[in-house]
């Protein structure tokens, strides 16, 4: 059990990278609290089965620990992902404490399904189109209007995000993703102001929020946009709580867009989510609350 008590009875590894500004600020509040913290690479996970029967990380026996943060599952092969989330799955099955968990993580990190059990649970989503056929795609464009977003599948921080609003340039786009085996995903393209919402979500709680502001469409703080503060509507916050239950998540960031004439998207719902650009707007620190609720939830 997590408590401020003896720090030999207080175990928590991070799956991600130690050297990181969250890998710090999530030590630092840890350490706040009293709590021993080990970073695992995800790449060094190892499972057995048989007389021997656990998941090491880096030659550590996981089932040691009291909670495992999942902060990074890296991108890979086909068989190597479904490794990393079957690892997790069967450390889960064995009582240790994942958060989020696998389920969860499988359900947030796949844009098509995240967007799918969004539109089952009454939250809107864009318009989308999404499939493996060259000519679906080509119509697909035509259906939502001549002009859409193409993004991957997997991914974010808009790495990977296309613009789509030239049947030409299309053409060369989704023969290019065709030969790379990827999926078509498209969404309509929906005009507004180069401003989108992040809303970080804590259990039952939205627990702080920002506009983003970009020079384009792209509103990623990553690629350039600046974070304002945002003080939560009754109606981003309902959305928001909505979006992080269907998922099943414990903490995510929440992106919401804003159409011109006023209509609220959901449009993607992140299980790892990046606080940096928020911290810069919050006047708490982020890494602390989140390590206080979840520290506060395994001992209830």
């Amino acid at each position: 059990m997590l408590s401020s008590g003896n720090m030999e009875e207080n175990k928590v590894a991070i799956l991600g990278a130690s050297d990181s500004w969250h890998g710090r600020e999530l030590t630092r509040a840890f350490q706040d609290r009293g709590i021993k913290s080990e970073f695992i690479d995800p790449l060094s996970l190892q499972a057995q089965l048989g007389k021997k029967l656990g998941v090491l990380g880096q030659g550590t026996d996981l089932l040691y620990f009291d909670l495992l943060l999942v902060r990074e599952v890296p991108g890979g092969s086909l068989e190597q992902i479904i490794f990393r989330m079957d690892a997790l799955h069967q450390l889960e099955n064995m009582g240790v404490k994942i958060i989020n968990s696998p389920y969860a993580i499988e359900k947030m990190v796949d844009k098509y399904y995240t967007s799918s059990l969004l539109q089952q649970a009454g939250i809107p989503v864009p318009e989308t189109r999404v499939g493996e056929d060259f000519s679906q795609a080509m119509e697909g464009l035509r259906q939502l209007g001549g002009d859409v977003v193409v993004k991957p599948l997997f991914g974010s921080r808009g790495a990977g995000m296309v613009r789509v609003t030239d049947p030409d340039t299309a053409s060369r786009i989704f023969h290019a993703l065709q030969i790379g085996g990827y999926i078509f995903y498209l969404q309509k393209f929906i005009p507004h102001n180069n401003r989108d919402i992040r809303v970080l979500v804590m259990g039952n709680e939205c627990m702080a929020a920002m506009e983003r502001v970009g020079d384009n469409w792209k509103t990623n703080i990553s690629v350039g946009a600046q974070p304002l503060k945002l003080e939560v509507s009754e109606q981003i916050r309902e959305l928001s709580l909505r979006a992080a239950k269907s998922m099943g998540a414990d903490y995510c960031g929440v992106d919401l867009l804003r159409s011109e004439t006023g209509e609220l998207y959901v449009i993607e719902v992140n299980s790892m989510p990046a606080w940096q650009g928020l911290q810069q707007v919050t006047d708490f620190n982020i890494a602390e609350r989140l390590v206080n609720h979840w520290c506060d939830a395994i001992n209830r």
